[in-house]
C-alpha cells in the first residue's frame, strides 16, 4: 500500500512540476524592450546597441556597453521570475485542490461580472473555488466546512453570515510586498463581492513574504489570509497545513521533494537573464 501511494505521488510530482517550471522556463528567454512599445519580443543585444548608438547624449556616456543590456535584461527579467512563479504556484494550487477534493475544472474556476460607468461588462476572477456541496467525501467535506467556520471566526465574520456560505473562493500568490494600492482595493473589492456570492474569501500566500500592513488590512476587511509557514500546526495561518490537514495534500513535501530540480531550473534561468547574449 505504502509503495502504491509512492508511486502516485511520484505521477502527481511530474504533472505538478510541470505547471510550476512551464511558466518559469519563458523566463530565460526575456529581453527588454527600452520603451520600444508592448508588442513583440523586445530587443537584441545588436538592436539595442543600434538604438543607444544613435542616441548622442547616450553614446556619450558609453550606456550602449552589453553590461548595461545585461543589467535591464536583469532587472526587468526578474519581475517576470517572481511573476511567473506565481502563475506557476496558481496553477498548482487549483490542480492540486481540484484533483484531492475530487472536484472538477468548473468546480474550481470562480469569475464575476462587473458593469463599468462606460456601461461596458467586464469579467474578474479569482484563483480558485471549492464549493461546499461538490465535495463528494463526506468527512473531507465536514473538514473544510469546519475550517472555513474557525477561518471565517478568526477574522471576526459574523456567525450570522458564515451560515449562508458555500464555500471559499482564493486569490493565490507566491508572495505579498507590493504597496501597490489599487491592487488591494480591487482585493477588497473582490472579498466584498465573494460575500454577496455566499463564498469565504482567502488569500493563499506561498511564501512568509507579506508585508505587515497589507496582512493586517487585509485581514481587516474580513479575508483570510494564510501564508507560507512550514509546520505552524495552525490551518488558519499556514498555507502547508492547510494544504495537508484541509484539502489532504502535503504540498511542502511536494516541494521537499523537488527541491533539487526547482533550483536546477531557477539557475538555468538566472545564468540566461545575468548575461548579455540570448541563451
Amino acid at each position: 500500500m505504502a509503495g502504491g501511494r509512492k508511486t502516485r505521488l511520484k505521477q502527481n510530482d511530474a504533472a505538478y512540476l510541470d505547471l510550476v517550471l512551464e511558466p518559469i522556463r519563458a523566463c530565460a528567454t526575456y529581453r527588454p524592450k527600452f520603451g520600444q512599445g508592448s508588442k513583440g519580443r523586445g530587443l537584441t543585444l545588436e538592436q539595442f546597441q543600434t538604438l543607444y548608438q544613435a542616441d548622442p547624449f547616450y553614446n556619450w556616456f558609453g550606456l550602449n556597453h552589453p553590461m548595461m543590456y545585461a543589467a535591464h535584461k536583469a532587472a526587468g527579467g526578474m519581475t517576470s521570475v517572481y511573476r511567473q512563479i506565481g502563475i506557476g504556484c496558481e496553477r498548482l494550487f487549483r490542480t492540486i485542490v481540484r484533483d484531492s477534493l475530487g472536484l472538477t475544472d468548473e468546480d474550481v474556476t470562480w469569475a464575476y461580472e462587473i458593469v463599468l460607468p462606460s456601461g461596458k461588462s467586464r469579467i474578474l476572477s479569482l484563483d480558485g473555488r471549492v464549493p461546499l456541496d461538490r465535495i463528494v467525501d463526506k468527512s473531507r467535506r465536514d473538514q473544510f466546512h469546519k475550517w472555513m467556520k474557525m477561518a471565517a471566526d478568526e477574522v471576526g465574520v459574523d456567525p450570522k453570515v458564515v451560515a449562508t456560505l458555500d464555500g471559499t473562493v482564493f486569490e493565490v500568490r507566491q508572495g505579498y510586498k507590493s504597496k501597490d494600492s489599487k491592487r488591494q482595493n480591487a482585493d477588497i473589492t473582490n472579498a466584498a463581492t465573494a460575500y454577496t456570492k455566499a463564498y469565504l474569501p482567502c488569500a493563499v500566500i506561498f511564501s512568509t513574504q507579506i508585508d505587515s500592513d497589507i496582512l493586517y488590512r487585509y485581514r481587516s476587511e474580513k479575508w483570510v489570509v494564510i501564508t507560507g509557514i512550514v509546520d505552524a500546526k495552525n490551518p488558519l495561518i499556514s498555507t502547508y497545513d492547510f494544504m495537508r490537514d484541509v484539502v489532504g495534500y502535503d504540498l511542502a513535501g511536494f516541494f521537499k521533494r523537488n527541491s533539487d530540480v526547482l533550483r536546477r531550473e531557477i539557475e538555468v534561468v538566472l545564468r540566461a537573464l545575468l548575461t548579455p547574449e540570448d541563451p
